[in-house]
């Protein structure tokens, strides 16, 4: 009995300094949860760099070396095959690297650094997700109604997003469903590319978190 009361009394006045050092100690004899392997650090730095490299070629180099080259069609056509497949694959890289990234950063030893990286990932994950099931999907959809649409007037052999323009603004002012077509394209184009955008600026961070985490070259 003494001694139960003894131990409660202990408990009752323990430093709270002792006990933030026990818990950092606690936490630094857990070498196993926050020091992954060669082979973890190189997965997660492929994916990363995978997905980046992506983003970086699909957004600012190919789309616009092929609105230059191919024809409205041609172009519309290549890219309704090349987005769906690249925002999946984006998505699966994100979702990799959150994934990867949790195991080793158990959520009761993350500090602020990490805790707000795995937000980032976090955050990259859902944005990705929602372009690739909706976003990208529809603006896809559409696109290639509108082409069916001008194929039927003869339009869309013209290279370049900036050329007869004349026609096409006739062709809205005609056909009531073509004109809510291109609005609907629009609207999506642009959420779609507002999501690209936030999921590069997600990886632009983890490529600064993984570059301030190295020791050296």
């Amino acid at each position: 009995m003494t001694y139960m009361v003894h131990c409660v009394c202990v408990s009752a006045f323990r430093d709270p300094d002792s006990e933030k050092k026990e818990v950092e100690g606690n936490r630094a004899i857990m070498p196993s949860d926050r020091d992954p392997g060669l082979s973890a650090k190189l997965l997660q730095l492929v994916l990363l760099a995978t997905y980046w490299g992506m983003q970086i070629w699909f957004t600012f180099i190919s789309s616009f070396v092929m609105d230059s080259h191919l024809n409205r069609h041609t172009f519309g056509l290549i890219q309704s095959r090349l987005v769906p497949f690249y925002l999946h694959l984006g998505s699966l890289c994100a979702f990799l690297n959150l994934t990867l990234f949790a195991v080793y950063h158990p959520v009761d030893l993350l500090d602020d650094r990490e805790a707000f990286q795995i937000g980032v990932y976090f955050l990259c994950v859902s944005v990705a997700a929602v372009n690739a099931q909706w976003f990208g999907q529809m603006t896809s959809e559409i696109m290639a109604d509108m082409h069916l649409m001008e194929q039927a007037q003869g339009l869309g052999q013209d290279i370049g997003l900036s050329t007869n323009r004349e026609a096409y603004a006739k062709l809205c002012e005609t056909d009531s469903r073509y004109r809510c077509l291109s609005g609907q394209l629009w609207l999506y184009k642009l959420l779609s590319s507002l999501c690209n955008l936030c999921c590069i600026t997600c990886n632009a961070y983890s490529l600064l978190y993984l570059a301030e985490s190295l020791t050296t070259l």
